[in-house]
């Protein structure tokens, strides 16, 4: 989950006390941004009551300011201080039976809080952005994307349940929400419960507090579609596990979809009963992996263009090689250049790129010359400047020639174009052909990314 970009924080508050006067109060900045996730803005304050008047005035013109900030659909939520939480606990207890269990959730806020879910009006949130338009398939995650697209036109006939598992911020999220989507849009009567595990424990202990598990199971039982991201965080949780049972067997027998996401796979979840491990395996489970090389310059691609961003191959190519643990570290880094751009009211550049990624920190890096790279690959490759040069194809020659490339469009500002003249007259294309292939090599040949590692620590001790 992450925290709010400041710059956009500012931006929404000038926009609620441009278009609500009378509602502006000086403490407004003091509010607390605490993470913006889901297409939901999560906003602490300072005690109840202010957090009384926020969502009983405040709560539409936050969320048309946010909308204006971002440009997109998103909604706001307010927490109170956790110090305060009982007391909020309590006034909710006294509303339940007026506004329902949804109003009771969204008043007991929580440290885990959930990436998605029903506002006291019941209408589902989805990000705009999370579809299969926008979703880029790479190897990794292509047999994920395929079940997803499969439920999604048949939703509780062909994979029930659907089970998604794999490393945090790798796109497990943005296929479940892709499938509620495209579900809405064949059939928009369809009755969608999209929830985080972490909600669905808090919902549930609310329930047995306050005697209303009646409506707790016809909440999550009477739909066509029930989500539950992060269902591993059942882990541990004996009774909450005994509910899900009975509501998985519920809704399967009536055929009705059920869909999870999780950071592992079934049976890899600690502390889990059997009976759900096996249930959880019925239908389809798939993984997602880290996205290769190529897949992280699509993404990174089309992330930009959603983003209304021009962003030059070589910018997407550059983060796409520094970024490789998930898909957030690549947006975080389309962001910091986004906003570099933005500071200094410039288009996006190679140098621009560098700056706002750390790259010119690097003084090693920024010292490496042409020479001293060519240097420490003809060296430990034993072959020539001339060899590299020259229009020979063969392996031996091939290949200490794109780790030159590699290198050079690593440690040097030249570009595609300079790097390629400078190796016997080639063509960007080349060079970044060379630049793919040598990054594909490191991420699926240990051996081959061992002896990378001893030239670049040549290149670094002599830069």
């Amino acid at each position: 989950m992450d925290r709010p970009d400041h710059l956009i924080w500012k931006k929404l508050l000038a926009h609620v006390q441009k278009r609500s006067p009378n509602l502006w109060r000086q403490w407004f900045e003091e509010i607390e941004p605490v993470a913006f996730d889901g297409g939901v803005f999560l906003l602490r304050v300072r005690n109840t009551v202010q957090h009384r008047y926020l969502q009983r005035d405040c709560a539409q013109a936050f969320t048309d300011a946010a909308q204006e900030a971002t440009d997109r659909l998103v909604a706001v939520r307010f927490l109170a201080p956790e110090a305060e939480v009982r007391e909020l606990e309590d006034d909710a207890a006294q509303e339940h039976g007026k506004n329902g269990s949804a109003q009771l959730i969204e008043a007991r806020p929580r440290n885990a809080t959930p990436r998605i879910g029903l506002p006291s009006g019941g209408e589902l949130i989805l990000n705009p952005d999370y579809n299969f338009e926008n979703f880029v398939i790479g190897p990794g995650n292509r047999f994920a994307h395929a079940a997803a697209l499969a439920v999604a036109e048949n939703p509780g006939l062909t994979y029930n349940p659907m089970f998604i598992y794999g490393g945090v911020g790798l796109g497990k999220t943005h296929l479940l929400q892709a499938v509620c989507a495209r579900i809405l849009e064949r059939n928009p009567d369809t009755q969608i419960t999209y929830i985080s595990c972490e909600d669905f424990i808090t919902q549930f202990m609310d329930a047995v507090q306050v005697g209303q598990m009646a409506g707790f199971r016809h909440h999550f039982r009477d739909v066509d579609l029930l989500v539950i991201d992060d269902i591993h965080f059942l882990a541990n949780r004996d009774r909450t596990q005994e509910e899900f049972f009975h509501t998985f067997n519920s809704l399967h027998q009536a055929r009705r979809q059920i869909i999870l996401s999780s950071d592992a796979a079934p049976d890899e979840i600690p502390h889990l009963e059997g009976r759900l491990v096996s249930r959880f395996k019925w239908g389809l489970v798939a993984d997602i992996q880290a996205p290769d090389y190529e897949t992280r310059v699509a993404i990174v691609k089309q992330k930009a263009k959603v983003r209304g961003v021009e962003l030059p191959s070589e910018v997407a190519e550059l983060i796409a090689e520094r970024c490789h643990a998930n898909i957030r570290e690549l947006e975080g880094a389309l962001t910091k250049i986004q906003m570099q751009a933005n500071l200094d009211e410039s288009p996006i550049s190679m140098a621009l790129a560098r700056t706002a990624m750390g790259v010119e920190t690097n003084m090693h890096a920024n010292k490496a010359t042409i020479e001293v790279i060519v240097n420490a690959v003809t060296e430990y490759y034993d072959v020539t400047l001339s060899n590299l040069q020259s229009k020979r194809r063969q392996r031996s020659i091939a290949q200490p020639r794109q780790v030159c490339m590699y290198f050079a469009r690593r440690f040097t500002r030249y570009s595609l174009e300079e790097i390629g003249g400078y190796f016997g007259g080639r063509d960007h294309t080349t060079v970044l052909h060379a630049v793919r292939t040598v990054q594909s090599y490191l991420e699926q040949d240990p051996e081959f990314a061992r002896r990378v590692g001893q030239i670049e620590a040549t290149i670094l001790s002599n830069a």
